[in-house]
């Protein structure tokens, strides 16, 4: 079920991509020194690299992993256009899984790199609630907190419009794609949350929620590895 989501956010971000100016493709995303092109050059490395060769490059990056997703995605981004979004389309039912992360990991990879595109472009992209839930779900786990260093202690996080929740003490209620945009440490909109808990304005959930700050680079399934969170 959960490769069915897959497939599905895979095939519309094929096609939102395919609508996108030249000016968009080269428009700033939510990873901080990262383009639109630059987000898809890495989102589909684990479909274009073997496991030799994505572990070539690991080694040549000194095993830093955050080296290598950032030199592969600035190498691969000047691609020609065409084949950037066919390397989406082509792959919708691509079995690759983070490490550790499962097709849960796969799918909150694409969901969130997929919010880095389209949210500073202000394109709506819809994501269905259980897909959603699924993410909120992959990025409160332990690792995942630590990861983006979201602190989530003494509040209760609500995503409003899927019918979901985590935690408890002073409530901070929002959308799903604020909420999973908040606890992997990107910029979230002014205003996008309330309740006791969101007092203060976005500045102050990020501190309570998720001190990752605008523009970190992953997500659950994003940047750790063709397989980890992301990045």
């Amino acid at each position: 079920m959960i490769r069915n989501l897959i497939a599905a956010e895979r095939r519309e971000l094929a096609a939102l991509l395919d609508g996108l100016s030249a000016e968009q493709w080269e428009a700033p995303s939510l990873c901080a020194g990262w383009t639109v092109r630059h987000v898809v050059a890495h989102l589909t490395m684990p479909f274009r690299y073997s496991t030799p060769r994505f572990v070539l490059e690991l080694v040549k990056s000194g095993g830093r992993f955050q080296r290598m997703s950032d030199a592969v995605a600035r190498r691969d981004a000047p691609m020609p256009t065409a084949q950037l979004i066919a390397a989406v389309r082509d792959n919708v039912e691509h079995p690759w899984k983070p490490p550790g992360g499962g097709f849960q990991g796969a799918l909150t990879h694409d969901v969130i790199h997929s919010l880095d595109i389209s949210v500073p472009l202000g394109i709506e992209h819809h994501f269905p609630a259980e897909a959603m839930r699924v993410v909120l779900d992959a990025v409160v786990t332990p690792a995942a907190r630590r990861h983006f260093g979201a602190d989530v202690d003494g509040v209760e996080l609500r995503a409003v419009d899927v019918g979901w929740s985590y935690g408890s003490g002073a409530p901070v209620a929002g959308l799903a794609q604020d909420l999973a945009l908040l606890l992997t440490g990107r910029r979230v909109r002014e205003g996008a949350f309330s309740g006791a808990g969101a007092r203060g304005g976005a500045g102050a959930v990020r501190a309570a929620g998720a001190r990752g700050g605008a523009g970190a680079r992953g997500g659950a399934g994003a940047r750790g590895g063709p397989g980890s969170t992301p990045r």
